[in-house]
């Protein structure tokens, strides 16, 4: 794994790389994630309540997407990462106030606010950068091994969450979680970002709408950008509900409170693992990814519906797979764009992404009175198998863009 974490030779790379990990690090280092959902409960919440906090993430995600992906175009992609961070921060503190859903649903308002600004922004910061040294064939691998930081960082959270708790209550849950964003917006406040004299122009009224405008064409025009978006979405959004529902889940097989963050852990390191694989997965044909993808919603079926412990490895595989076609998805989908607005094309990919995860938290929200957590979580698998079906018909075009044929040759994971 240290191997896998690697810096590149080039100083300049290196130097983009650490403070990216760094951030994404910090990022998701926050022991609150594998408890609020049982906190909520444990304060009268029922698990529709819950969902519809989830909804509010989602609504308030769709409607801030797309113009902090414009923002970030034409401002900076850099402030919009150290502010996200910062309102997540504020967020996860009003949590500590006196329980009632209207601060919760302040929290994840904010929450919500700091994940779109920096959604899109670091995606485009980190390609751009690496396009201005010369090293675009490196950003799958790179966005890898930073995907892998960060579920590193939430499983060593995960596993710290139960002792916190323990030491020092929920007081101390909230106060590191709130530090670690400060943190975070700390580090994004020295990642590197070269802006030139049209990207400052383009600050002014008409330069924000046309850069919307050209975001959109792009998107409309091309094909293989509006296909590769769409696969994007779909993994990325029910598997990033299922995740809110995996502590549910493992409360449901009877353990104790305590022991909830350790299974969440073992579907993390399954997570962490697929980050660290996307080196070789990027020559891996479509058929066989479609053939893992299967394999892992099956997996995910099985591991939820068998309400026991031991089920958690199969859910771990699963995320895995999952995770390592997420990170694919990404570095296609960065590949495929070609016109100057890629943050923006980005955030209407997280816009998609929003919208069918406010489906997805909806469909649970429907089936929670009626179905238990695995039953649920066996039925939001079937997509899956559609998404197999799609990348297994796909025919890659007889001459793929050049950061793609880069991306797939000399790789180590």
């Amino acid at each position: 794994m240290l191997a896998s974490l690697s810096c590149p030779a080039d100083p300049r790379v290196r130097s983009l790389c650490r403070k990216l990990y760094a951030y994404a690090g910090l990022e998701d280092f926050v022991l609150l994630y594998p408890l609020y959902a049982l906190l909520f409960a444990e304060n009268g919440l029922t698990t529709a309540e819950i969902s519809s906090l989830f909804a509010i993430w989602c609504i308030v995600g769709l409607v801030v997407e797309v113009p902090s992906g414009v923002w970030a175009d034409v401002v900076s992609r850099r402030a919009m990462m150290v502010v996200g961070p910062l309102l997540t921060a504020v967020g996860f503190a009003l949590w500590a106030l006196p329980p009632s859903y209207l601060t919760y649903a302040t929290g994840f308002t904010l929450w919500a606010v700091g994940g779109s600004l920096r959604s899109g922004s670091t995606e485009a910061l980190v390609h751009e950068e690496l396009e201005r040294l010369g090293a675009t064939d490196r950003y799958g691998q790179i966005m890898g091994r930073a995907a892998a930081v960060g579920m590193a960082a939430t499983a060593a959270a995960t596993a710290a969450a139960a002792p916190a708790l323990a030491f020092g209550g929920h007081t101390l849950v909230w106060g590191a979680s709130v530090g670690t964003c400060l943190l975070c917006a700390a580090v994004g406040a020295t990642l590197p970002e070269h802006r030139t004299a049209v990207h400052r122009e383009k600050a002014e009224r008409p330069g924000r709408i046309a850069t919307l405008r050209s975001g959109i064409t792009e998107v409309r025009s091309s094909r293989t950008v509006r296909r590769t978006m769409t696969l994007a979405v779909v993994i990325t959004s029910v598997w990033g509900v299922l995740d809110e529902y995996v502590p549910l889940l493992a409360a449901s097989t009877g353990v104790a409170t305590e022991t909830v963050p350790l299974l969440v852990l073992v579907v993390w390191v399954g997570v962490t693992l697929g980050s660290l694989l996307v080196g070789p997965g990027e020559r891996l044909s479509g058929r066989t990814v479609g053939a893992m993808v299967a394999a892992a919603a099956v997996a995910l079926a099985a591991g939820a519906l068998s309400g026991t412990v031991a089920g958690f490895v199969l859910l771990g595989a699963a995320f895995l797979v999952f995770q390592l076609a997420d990170v694919l998805a990404d570095a296609r989908l960065q590949a495929a764009i070609t016109g100057p607005s890629r943050a923006t094309v980005t955030s209407l990919a997280g816009l998609g992404t929003n919208v069918a995860s406010l489906l997805a938290f909806g469909t649970y929200a429907a089936l929670s009175p009626h179905a238990s957590h695995g039953t649920v979580f066996a039925l939001l698998a079937l997509p899956y198998l559609a998404v197999a079906v799609a990348l297994g018909r796909h025919r890659p075009a007889t001459t793929p863009p050049p950061a793609m044929q880069k991306q797939g040759e000399g790789r180590t994971a």
